[in-house]
């Protein structure tokens, strides 16, 4: 390791288990030398994350909801009073009622569009900028999409329209904060066995379509996601801004599948 973020403090939000796309950017981080904060959702995610954030030296949890202002205001505030400021903030966090991510997306109901827009765009916004007034040095702001934002991909559904909302912050967000010299990005990876990903119907038909037919015949790891996450909070990523950084094995460049899966 090259201690990339050595020096560097950071909030990790949503790690639900080891699987987790938001775990694999956390060991990365913490294997380049950053301290991390972490955020969970009630006591059962809270036990989960105990001995992960014990593993990379962090003994700093805090409960949120980033649907309840109290929650986030608890938060951030002890960031500041604890740390003072931090250097980067990853955000791996979204969420639509299960029965809708299988069907047509016709059928999505009022109240799922607005929960799932909530909590998988609006949160982001809203942690931004709690964030960027603890960046008073710059810094990077980091969150996760997926290709069914701009493609339609099938039983994604709402989540799609959730993710294309939220890459559209991604730019909006980089243009108002570029001043403070604080990034945002996105990183994109493929279809990965995670928790969340077990929620959409057909999800493992989907994880080896993709790695079937994928440039380089696989899907993402959590370690290609993680180390993505280490370059653009570290100071190689310093010009990157208002980026989807893609980690797919290069599946998003396809027109159709290879030959022999025709």
């Amino acid at each position: 390791m090259a201690d990339l973020l050595k020096g560097k403090r950071g909030l990790v939000m949503g790690v639900a288990n080891e699987r987790s796309i938001a775990w694999g950017i956390a060991k990365a981080m913490a294997g380049e030398g950053a301290e991390l904060a972490f955020t969970y959702q009630g006591e059962a995610f809270g036990k989960r994350l105990e001995p992960l954030a014990a593993s990379v030296g962090s003994n700093f949890l805090v409960d949120v909801d980033v649907t309840d202002d109290a929650s986030l205001d608890t938060a951030f505030d002890r960031l500041k009073s604890e740390w003072g400021g931090i250097d980067f903030l990853v955000h791996a966090i979204a969420f639509s009622d299960k029965n809708e991510l299988s069907g047509r997306f016709i059928n999505t109901s009022k109240a799922n569009f607005q929960n799932s827009l909530t909590i998988s765009c609006f949160s982001f916004i809203d942690v931004a900028k709690r964030a960027s007034e603890l960046m008073p040095n710059g810094g990077t702001l980091l969150t996760l999409t997926y290709q069914g934002s701009n493609r339609v991909t099938p039983n994604y559904n709402v989540m799609g329209v959730a993710k294309a909302a939220l890459e559209s912050a991604v730019r909006y967000l980089a243009n108002d904060l570029g001043p403070q010299g604080i990034r945002v990005n996105a990183i994109s990876p493929g279809p990965m066995k995670t928790l969340a990903g077990a929620a959409i119907a057909g999800a493992r038909n989907t994880y080896r379509q993709t790695e079937q037919n994928a440039p380089l015949r696989s899907n993402a790891t959590l370690e290609s996601v993680g180390g993505t996450a280490v370059y653009l909070a570290s100071d190689y990523g310093a010009y990157t801004s208002g980026e989807i950084v893609r980690v797919d094995g290069g599946y998003h460049v396809l027109g159709m599948p290879q030959p022999e899966h025709l």
